[in-house]
């Protein structure tokens, strides 16, 4: 899943990172692996402090929402930071960049996710990855089988169908 995420940001990191003459091009690829490096560490990290809601919200929420919503600006942040240690940018330009990539890379994930025609992300997955393949009922402390629509992953299947 990284590996569709990393793409997905070369896609679309074209003025922010690519273009950006603030970032040397030999560096572009470990910024844009750093770009979705900052997305998946954002998602863990809220899911790993029980913020399991915010990251359905955030997918449940759909494309439009996303990249405005509190674990969006929490990324944002995390990767603004990443780039002024790892590429010596000053504050400003580093959170100019960052604006302008992980809100519309969380719009492009979210919608990629949510669309039933595009099979490169699916929420379970995601989730799985997130939780380092620990059952979404396990999560919730649920312990239902995930087939009987219990727990989380039942909650997660209401929302979407």
């Amino acid at each position: 899943m990284l590996e569709q995420l990393m793409n997905l940001v070369r896609q679309h990191a074209g003025d922010a990172i690519i273009n950006n003459p603030a970032i040397p091009n030999e560096k572009n690829e470990e910024a844009v692996s750093d770009a979705s490096a900052s997305i998946m560490a954002g998602l863990k990290g809220a899911v790993a402090n029980g913020n399991v809601d915010g990251v359905l919200d955030l997918f449940k929420g759909g494309a439009q929402s996303a990249g405005n919503s509190p674990l969006a600006q929490n990324i944002q942040s995390g990767y603004a930071q990443d780039l002024v240690h790892k590429f010596g940018l000053d504050h400003g330009k580093a959170s100019g960049i960052a604006a302008s990539l992980i809100p519309m890379l969380l719009q492009k994930f979210v919608h990629k996710t949510n669309d039933a025609n595009d099979n490169s992300f699916d929420l379970q997955s995601i989730i799985g990855h997130l939780t380092g393949g620990v059952g979404l009922q396990d999560v919730a402390g649920g312990g239902a089988n995930k087939n009987d629509g219990g727990g989380i992953m039942g909650q997660i299947k209401g929302m979407f169908n």
